[in-house]
């Protein structure tokens, strides 16, 4: 049984069905598309800066989509049977069990875990509406997994798509640097919502800041998206430098945000979002799952010698060798790819070719990932 929004079912229905109309008017989605000389269409480029972010159709095929949906069957299989317990329910070590690093996050079917909390330095001011959940749910459920790809080969091959990876240089230069990676799980009648948020924390008042300055992530998609399970934007808002959320809602008198519109994808579409985009999630009161792969890429200059963190990663200054070592993911995840996908063209990563850097992926170098996340560049 889904949970619903009460006496306020059908103002949300209308919000959901107008917010589909805005998004369909933006002209913000297609095809990855390059031009004959290796540049990423200007017509996308134009579209991912005029709205902050872009829908790219079909990018994952059928056969990529059934390995992420194995690998989901086993991460949901391997969970602990409750927040903290160390085995999952056949009695293993469950999934997370012995590292040091953030990986599973837990809320109460249908909340709002963040929203109106000092949680990410208070970056989600406003709580959102928290539907009535079915009275035979589980205490908590996990929403949000860190460190996805030590628990997931086939997301650490969506991160060396050589497309996106194509998309990521285009934007954000071809040193470009990693960030980091998670899993969303949005189960149909008990995924939490993500308050409204802006990602960005470092740079707002820099004398260099400019639209892109926070980086962007990729958001994959499994079994697609809809305005009722999906993160919704409000397009240009990444423009607007930081932005009282407080103030916002409380002119709107609702956080249903009048000018926001939701991110739709079918299965296998992969959105890209700018990070300083106003955006958030309402819970999933509807039928659907949304499982995402998700992963940011940044500036290598919006990282390098800069002081941050303290979200999701400890506070730490991010010089070449820390950007060095926690990009070897990259390399882990094209050669992964290259694997099973000996089709395809693998992305070359600049900075590797520059230094003469290979990574193979192996038995060994799956064992040497462990808390990875450790080493994210949160900014």
């Amino acid at each position: 049984m889904n949970g619903d929004y009460g006496p306020e079912e059908a103002a949300m229905q209308a919000y959901l069905r107008a917010g589909e109309r805005r998004a369909a008017s933006l002209g913000n989605r297609g095809p990855i598309r390059f031009t004959a000389a290796g540049e990423l269409h200007p017509e996308i480029v134009e579209a991912y800066w005029r709205c902050g972010f872009y829908v790219f159709e079909g990018v994952l095929r059928p056969d990529e989509l059934g390995d992420i949906e194995r690998d989901l069957h086993d991460i949901l299989d391997r969970l602990p049977v409750e927040k903290d317990a160390p085995v999952d329910a056949k009695g293993r070590p469950a999934l997370g069990a012995g590292c040091s690093g953030p990986n599973l996050y837990w809320a109460r079917p249908l909340s709002d875990p963040w929203g109106g909390t000092s949680a990410a330095n208070g970056r989600h001011p406003v709580k959102m509406h928290e539907p009535l959940a079915a009275a035979n749910l589980p205490k908590e459920v996990v929403f949000l997994i860190l460190g996805s790809l030590q628990f997931s080969e086939a997301s650490l091959r969506v991160y060396g798509h050589p497309g996106l990876l194509g998309v990521a240089a285009a934007i954000n230069g071809p040193d470009f640097a990693p960030f980091n990676e998670a899993l969303w799980i949005k189960e149909p009648g008990k995924g939490a919502s993500v308050a409204w948020h802006q990602d960005g924390t470092t740079h707002w008042d820099s004398p260099d800041w400019d639209e892109g300055i926070h980086g962007f992530n990729f958001m994959g998609q499994l079994y697609g998206c809809t305005a009722a399970n999906g993160v919704w934007v409000v397009p240009g808002s990444h423009k607007r430098g930081r932005i009282d959320i407080t103030e916002l809602v409380a002119e709107a008198g609702t956080e249903r945000l009048p000018d926001a519109v939701p991110i739709i994808c079918a299965p296998g579409d992969v959105a890209m979002t700018n990070r300083q985009a106003l955006h958030g999630s309402f819970a999933n009161t509807s039928p659907n799952w949304r499982v995402t792969v998700n992963f940011g890429f940044h500036r290598r200059r919006s990282v390098l010698g800069v002081k941050a963190g303290g979200i999701h990663n400890a506070v730490a200054t991010y010089d070449a060798d820390r950007i060095r070592e926690r990009a070897r993911l990259i390399g882990y995840g094209i050669d992964a790819r290259r694997q099973r996908f000996p089709d395809e063209t693998p992305f070359v990563y600049q900075p590797h070719a520059r230094e003469g850097l290979t990574y193979r992926w192996d038995a060994a170098a799956k064992a040497g990932i462990t808390d990875y996340n450790l080493l994210d560049l949160s900014i």
